[in-house]
């Protein structure tokens, strides 16, 4: 089967979020969390992916803090995350799990989906091994307190 070269089902997740130019932010802090490889996987994964607007709202000094430390990317970021091709006419409100192991509570109101505090924006990204959700915040497990600068 040939897919045309700018078919979006061709490309996997790490190489949707880098390409659509608004998730530089999350790309980097995958590489730096060493997760390009197991998002470039077969999955498949359902991404809560926050957009670099997302990541602008964190306090002053909290993002550069986290690229500093590994551990905590990691968590933040896998938090964001969950095993599986969940579309948002499949999310139901609730609890879900995330490949960091804490839940997600999952608000669904008619045809707006909420993911904890975020609200997402752009639903239904499909990759060749998930399928990326864009939020307009970054979510933070319960174990990750972000230092931010004085």
């Amino acid at each position: 089967m040939d897919h045309a070269k700018n078919s979006p089902a061709t490309k996997n997740i790490i190489e949707m979020a880098t390409e659509a130019g608004s998730f530089t932010t999350l790309a980097a802090g995958l590489k730096a969390a060493g997760l390009l490889e197991t998002l470039q996987g077969k999955g498949p994964f359902t991404v809560f992916a926050p957009s670099d607007d997302a990541f602008k709202k964190l306090p002053h000094g909290a993002l550069d803090a986290l690229l500093k430390d590994q551990a905590k990317l990691k968590s933040v970021l896998t938090y964001h995350v969950a095993s599986g091709h969940i579309l948002a006419k499949d999310l139901k409100s609730g609890d879900l799990k995330t490949v960091e192991g804490s839940p997600l509570h999952v608000t669904v109101t008619g045809a707006k989906v909420q993911v904890n505090e975020a609200h997402v924006t752009k639903a239904d990204l499909i990759a060749s091994n998930g399928v990326i959700h864009v939020i307009d915040a970054v979510l933070l497990p319960k174990s990750v307190v972000l230092a931010v600068a004085a």
